[in-house]
């Protein structure tokens, strides 16, 4: 069973209080990682917690501020709306949230909601095994290097080497950046991308960069290596990898 990570977000004490003691209640299930009185401030906390799930307070200001989600740079969140009138159950439905409370909250109702959290949760795992095992399938069918497969947003895109600029570690995610601007997340972590991209183009020049040496377009040698790129990006070489990465290039 996979530990919930869960924000709330809403400025009544009672409210807040009676989640987190759910929480220490239930702390094999889900565990409370922060909490803000409105979402358009804990948005920041959202990005650096990077919670599966968030206790929203469904008012008109967080509501307003709710397009915000959009600019998060992982895997959205499940959200839990909550609110003291039941009319406000329609915005949860037109925003895919995944439960509704009615204020005051109820252990029962509480629990209930987190468990269908966790059941969708398990879905989606389930299914992103089995698009990993199709993507390892393609990966390793292909004759040639010229595309790798990617899981992404609940699909399997295929990834034309040459348009990637660089793959950055996410934690358990890996971010891809393309030559037209666009990043795209996968779901596999970095160090299982090493031995899938062309080996004869891409290096990994830091523990959280995966490099292609086709869009390097200046190395400087200041305080230790440091690789620009065609889109003005600047990454730093890991002194331990400088030697490798010299005999690599010359290659």
């Amino acid at each position: 069973m996979k530990l919930i990570n869960a924000v709330i977000i809403d400025h009544e004490n009672d409210t807040v209080q009676l989640l987190q003691k759910f929480a220490k209640e239930n702390a094999m299930i889900i565990s409370i990682c922060g909490s803000d009185t409105k979402f358009e401030i804990g948005i920041e906390m959202i990005k650096k917690k990077r919670p599966e799930l968030i206790f929203f307070n469904a008012c008109e200001a967080n509501l307003n501020f709710f397009e915000l989600i959009d600019n998060i740079d992982f895997v959205a969140p499940k959200f839990i709306f909550m609110s003291n009138e039941k009319k406000d159950a329609y915005h949860a439905y037109k925003l895919n949230a995944v439960g509704f409370l009615l204020k005051p909250l109820r252990f029962n109702d509480i629990i209930l909601a987190v468990y269908n959290v966790m059941k969708i949760c398990e879905i989606e795992l389930s299914f992103q095994k089995i698009q990993l095992q199709k993507i390892d399938f393609l990966n390793a069918s292909r004759t040639n290097q010229d595309y790798v497969a990617i899981s992404s947003n609940n699909k399997i895109e295929l990834l034309k080497t040459d348009d990637i600029i660089y793959c950055q570690s996410e934690g358990k995610y890996t971010e891809f950046k393309l030559t037209d601007g666009a990043k795209i997340l996968s779901t596999k972590n970095l160090g299982e991308y090493v031995n899938t991209i062309n080996q004869n183009y891409f290096f990994r020049i830091h523990h959280s960069y995966l490099i292609n040496i086709k869009h390097i377009v200046k190395i400087t040698k200041k305080d230790g290596f440091h690789c620009e790129f065609s889109d003005g990006t600047i990454l730093p070489v890991a002194k331990r990898r400088m030697d490798r990465f010299t005999q690599f290039i010359k290659q």
